[in-house]
Protein backbone atom coordinates (compact mmCIF):
# COMPACT_ATOMS: atom_id res chain seq x y z
CA UNK A 1 0.00 0.00 0.00
CA UNK A 2 1.32 3.36 -0.92
CA UNK A 3 1.56 6.18 1.62
CA UNK A 4 -1.40 8.86 1.40
CA UNK A 5 1.69 11.41 1.26
CA UNK A 6 2.06 10.27 -2.02
CA UNK A 7 -0.45 12.67 -2.63
CA UNK A 8 0.87 15.52 -1.41
CA UNK A 9 3.97 15.75 -4.36
CA UNK A 10 2.04 16.68 -6.80
CA UNK A 11 1.25 20.51 -6.96
CA UNK A 12 0.09 20.63 -10.99
CA UNK A 13 -3.78 20.48 -11.10
CA UNK A 14 -5.27 19.38 -14.75
CA UNK A 15 -8.23 21.90 -15.09
CA UNK A 16 -9.51 20.35 -18.97
CA UNK A 17 -8.43 17.77 -21.36
CA UNK A 18 -9.25 14.11 -22.67
CA UNK A 19 -8.94 11.16 -20.72
CA UNK A 20 -8.96 8.04 -23.02
CA UNK A 21 -10.60 4.75 -21.45
CA UNK A 22 -10.52 1.34 -22.66
CA UNK A 23 -13.32 -0.80 -21.30
CA UNK A 24 -12.60 -4.75 -20.72
CA UNK A 25 -15.91 -7.29 -20.47
CA UNK A 26 -14.74 -10.77 -20.01
CA UNK A 27 -17.34 -12.54 -22.12
CA UNK A 28 -16.05 -15.92 -20.95
CA UNK A 29 -17.31 -15.48 -17.60
CA UNK A 30 -20.38 -13.66 -18.47
CA UNK A 31 -21.39 -16.89 -20.90
CA UNK A 32 -20.63 -18.77 -18.25
CA UNK A 33 -23.34 -17.12 -16.03
CA UNK A 34 -25.87 -16.78 -18.30
CA UNK A 35 -26.05 -20.90 -19.55
CA UNK A 36 -25.71 -21.67 -15.78
CA UNK A 37 -28.19 -24.28 -15.34
CA UNK A 38 -29.57 -24.86 -18.42
CA UNK A 39 -29.03 -28.66 -19.26
CA UNK A 40 -29.62 -28.48 -23.39
CA UNK A 41 -25.98 -29.11 -24.65
CA UNK A 42 -26.86 -26.51 -27.45
CA UNK A 43 -25.41 -24.01 -24.88
CA UNK A 44 -22.55 -25.67 -24.55
CA UNK A 45 -21.48 -26.28 -27.74
CA UNK A 46 -22.65 -22.36 -28.96
CA UNK A 47 -20.08 -21.13 -26.10
CA UNK A 48 -17.37 -23.30 -27.03
CA UNK A 49 -17.46 -22.56 -30.85
CA UNK A 50 -17.44 -19.28 -29.33
CA UNK A 51 -14.68 -19.85 -27.43
CA UNK A 52 -12.83 -21.27 -31.14
CA UNK A 53 -13.35 -17.66 -32.66
CA UNK A 54 -13.27 -14.90 -29.72
CA UNK A 55 -11.34 -13.62 -27.35
CA UNK A 56 -11.93 -13.95 -23.65
CA UNK A 57 -12.11 -9.94 -23.40
CA UNK A 58 -14.13 -7.41 -25.50
CA UNK A 59 -12.38 -4.33 -25.71
CA UNK A 60 -13.83 -0.98 -26.36
CA UNK A 61 -12.33 2.86 -25.98
CA UNK A 62 -14.22 5.50 -24.87
CA UNK A 63 -13.25 9.15 -23.54
CA UNK A 64 -14.36 11.71 -21.54
CA UNK A 65 -13.90 15.55 -22.52
CA UNK A 66 -13.67 17.95 -19.51
CA UNK A 67 -13.81 21.68 -18.72
CA UNK A 68 -14.09 23.44 -15.22
CA UNK A 69 -17.32 21.19 -14.16
CA UNK A 70 -18.75 20.17 -17.41
CA UNK A 71 -17.94 16.98 -19.02
CA UNK A 72 -18.82 14.46 -22.34
CA UNK A 73 -18.60 11.03 -22.25
CA UNK A 74 -18.55 8.78 -25.76
CA UNK A 75 -17.07 6.04 -27.45
CA UNK A 76 -15.00 5.67 -30.11
CA UNK A 77 -16.12 3.96 -33.28
CA UNK A 78 -15.78 0.26 -34.70
CA UNK A 79 -13.45 -0.39 -31.74
CA UNK A 80 -15.08 -3.65 -30.80
CA UNK A 81 -12.14 -6.83 -30.00
CA UNK A 82 -14.67 -9.00 -31.25
CA UNK A 83 -14.15 -10.69 -34.86
CA UNK A 84 -17.87 -12.46 -34.76
CA UNK A 85 -20.98 -11.61 -33.02
CA UNK A 86 -23.20 -14.30 -31.39
CA UNK A 87 -26.37 -14.62 -29.51
CA UNK A 88 -24.72 -16.16 -27.06
CA UNK A 89 -22.39 -13.06 -26.46
CA UNK A 90 -24.89 -10.56 -26.46
CA UNK A 91 -24.75 -8.79 -23.12
CA UNK A 92 -27.21 -5.48 -22.38
CA UNK A 93 -24.37 -3.93 -20.08
CA UNK A 94 -20.70 -5.04 -22.59
CA UNK A 95 -22.52 -3.29 -25.56
CA UNK A 96 -23.58 0.14 -23.73
CA UNK A 97 -22.37 3.26 -25.92
CA UNK A 98 -24.26 6.04 -23.94
CA UNK A 99 -22.94 9.53 -24.94
CA UNK A 100 -23.09 11.41 -21.26
CA UNK A 101 -22.67 15.16 -21.10
CA UNK A 102 -22.96 16.26 -17.10
CA UNK A 103 -23.20 19.34 -15.46
CA UNK A 104 -21.79 19.32 -11.99
CA UNK A 105 -22.95 23.04 -11.51
CA UNK A 106 -26.47 21.84 -11.92
CA UNK A 107 -25.78 18.31 -11.00
CA UNK A 108 -27.94 17.32 -13.97
CA UNK A 109 -26.82 15.12 -17.15
CA UNK A 110 -28.43 14.50 -20.97
CA UNK A 111 -28.09 10.95 -21.53
CA UNK A 112 -28.72 9.51 -25.27
CA UNK A 113 -28.96 6.07 -24.98
CA UNK A 114 -29.37 3.15 -27.58
CA UNK A 115 -31.96 0.89 -26.27
CA UNK A 116 -32.53 -2.15 -28.56
CA UNK A 117 -32.89 0.27 -31.41
CA UNK A 118 -34.73 2.92 -30.01
CA UNK A 119 -33.18 6.00 -29.10
CA UNK A 120 -33.62 8.25 -25.55
CA UNK A 121 -32.57 11.47 -24.72
CA UNK A 122 -32.46 10.98 -20.83
CA UNK A 123 -32.73 14.04 -18.56
CA UNK A 124 -31.67 14.12 -14.57
CA UNK A 125 -30.21 15.15 -12.02
CA UNK A 126 -26.78 12.91 -11.57
CA UNK A 127 -26.94 10.19 -9.03
CA UNK A 128 -26.36 9.97 -5.63
CA UNK A 129 -23.85 7.49 -5.15
CA UNK A 130 -22.54 6.77 -1.47
CA UNK A 131 -18.89 6.32 -1.47
CA UNK A 132 -16.47 4.62 1.02
CA UNK A 133 -13.17 5.70 0.15
CA UNK A 134 -9.92 3.56 1.24
CA UNK A 135 -6.26 3.73 2.13
CA UNK A 136 -5.57 1.81 -0.82
CA UNK A 137 -3.83 3.73 -3.93
CA UNK A 138 -2.34 2.28 -7.25
CA UNK A 139 -1.13 4.02 -10.44
CA UNK A 140 -3.34 4.62 -13.43
CA UNK A 141 -2.13 5.85 -16.56
CA UNK A 142 0.80 8.07 -14.64
CA UNK A 143 -1.81 9.55 -11.61
CA UNK A 144 -1.22 8.17 -8.57
CA UNK A 145 -5.64 7.14 -7.53
CA UNK A 146 -7.38 6.20 -4.24
CA UNK A 147 -9.95 3.04 -3.93
CA UNK A 148 -13.29 3.89 -3.36
CA UNK A 149 -16.15 1.46 -2.91
CA UNK A 150 -19.94 1.90 -3.33
CA UNK A 151 -22.93 -0.15 -3.88
CA UNK A 152 -25.95 1.39 -6.75
CA UNK A 153 -29.14 -0.04 -8.40
CA UNK A 154 -29.50 -1.88 -5.36
CA UNK A 155 -27.07 -4.44 -5.69
CA UNK A 156 -24.19 -3.61 -8.24
CA UNK A 157 -20.96 -3.47 -6.53
CA UNK A 158 -18.32 -0.55 -7.90
CA UNK A 159 -14.60 0.05 -7.21
CA UNK A 160 -13.66 3.01 -8.45
CA UNK A 161 -9.85 4.72 -8.44
CA UNK A 162 -9.76 8.59 -8.35
CA UNK A 163 -6.58 11.17 -8.82
CA UNK A 164 -6.96 14.56 -6.77
CA UNK A 165 -4.08 15.45 -9.35
CA UNK A 166 -7.07 16.15 -12.12
CA UNK A 167 -9.93 17.73 -9.54
CA UNK A 168 -13.04 16.83 -11.64
CA UNK A 169 -15.27 14.84 -10.11
CA UNK A 170 -16.51 12.47 -13.33
CA UNK A 171 -15.42 9.69 -14.45
CA UNK A 172 -16.51 6.84 -17.04
CA UNK A 173 -20.32 6.44 -17.61
CA UNK A 174 -22.52 8.37 -14.95
CA UNK A 175 -20.52 7.85 -12.19
CA UNK A 176 -19.25 10.84 -10.20
CA UNK A 177 -18.86 12.04 -6.94
CA UNK A 178 -15.41 11.87 -5.56
CA UNK A 179 -12.57 14.32 -4.81
CA UNK A 180 -11.19 13.93 -8.40
CA UNK A 181 -11.50 12.01 -11.57
CA UNK A 182 -12.11 8.43 -11.78
CA UNK A 183 -9.76 6.74 -13.74
CA UNK A 184 -10.65 3.22 -12.96
CA UNK A 185 -13.48 1.55 -12.42
CA UNK A 186 -14.72 -2.01 -12.59
CA UNK A 187 -17.77 -3.53 -11.72
CA UNK A 188 -16.01 -6.93 -10.49
CA UNK A 189 -19.55 -9.22 -10.36
CA UNK A 190 -20.42 -8.16 -13.72
CA UNK A 191 -16.56 -9.22 -15.17
CA UNK A 192 -16.32 -5.15 -16.61
CA UNK A 193 -13.80 -2.57 -16.13
CA UNK A 194 -12.59 0.71 -17.31
CA UNK A 195 -9.38 2.01 -16.98
CA UNK A 196 -8.04 5.38 -18.57
CA UNK A 197 -4.61 4.43 -20.88
CA UNK A 198 -4.41 8.45 -21.37
CA UNK A 199 -4.65 11.67 -19.95
CA UNK A 200 -3.87 14.65 -22.09
CA UNK A 201 -4.37 17.91 -20.82
CA UNK A 202 -5.23 20.02 -23.97
CA UNK A 203 -8.21 23.00 -24.17
CA UNK A 204 -11.34 22.08 -24.61
CA UNK A 205 -13.89 24.18 -26.07
CA UNK A 206 -17.97 24.33 -25.07
CA UNK A 207 -18.40 22.62 -28.51
CA UNK A 208 -16.52 19.71 -27.41
CA UNK A 209 -18.74 19.74 -24.80
CA UNK A 210 -22.30 20.11 -26.17
CA UNK A 211 -25.17 17.51 -24.65
CA UNK A 212 -26.52 15.14 -27.47
CA UNK A 213 -29.84 16.22 -28.86
CA UNK A 214 -31.16 13.16 -30.98
CA UNK A 215 -33.83 10.69 -29.01
CA UNK A 216 -37.63 10.69 -27.52
CA UNK A 217 -37.19 13.22 -24.79
CA UNK A 218 -37.18 11.36 -21.36
CA UNK A 219 -35.95 10.94 -17.43
CA UNK A 220 -34.83 7.98 -15.46
CA UNK A 221 -38.27 7.50 -14.11
CA UNK A 222 -39.81 7.16 -17.46
CA UNK A 223 -37.34 4.90 -19.15
CA UNK A 224 -37.71 2.78 -15.89
CA UNK A 225 -41.28 2.20 -16.61
CA UNK A 226 -41.00 1.48 -20.24
CA UNK A 227 -38.19 -0.92 -19.80
CA UNK A 228 -40.23 -2.97 -17.09
CA UNK A 229 -43.24 -3.09 -19.30
CA UNK A 230 -40.95 -3.98 -22.58
CA UNK A 231 -39.14 -6.56 -20.09
CA UNK A 232 -42.04 -8.16 -18.10
CA UNK A 233 -41.57 -11.54 -19.96
CA UNK A 234 -38.02 -11.80 -19.97
CA UNK A 235 -37.79 -13.50 -16.92
CA UNK A 236 -34.25 -14.14 -15.23
CA UNK A 237 -32.44 -11.93 -18.37
CA UNK A 238 -35.16 -8.89 -17.22
CA UNK A 239 -33.44 -7.71 -13.74
CA UNK A 240 -29.51 -7.91 -15.88
CA UNK A 241 -31.00 -6.11 -18.47
CA UNK A 242 -32.84 -3.57 -16.81
CA UNK A 243 -29.38 -2.73 -14.71
CA UNK A 244 -27.11 -2.69 -17.60
CA UNK A 245 -29.98 0.31 -19.38
CA UNK A 246 -29.89 2.28 -15.53
CA UNK A 247 -26.20 2.27 -15.23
Amino acid sequence: MTSCNTFAQHDHFIQNGVIEYEKKSNIYALITKKIKGETDSYYQAAFESYKKNNPQFKTAKSRLSFSKNKSLYKWDETNESTSNHSWIADDAMANLKNIIATDLDTQTSTTQKNVYDNLYLVKDSLRKIDWKITDETREIAGYECRRANAVILDSVYVVAYYTIQIPFSGGPESFTGLPGAILGLALPHENMTWFATKVSEIPVSDKDLAPPVKGKPTDNKELNKTLLEALKDWGKWARKTLQAYSL
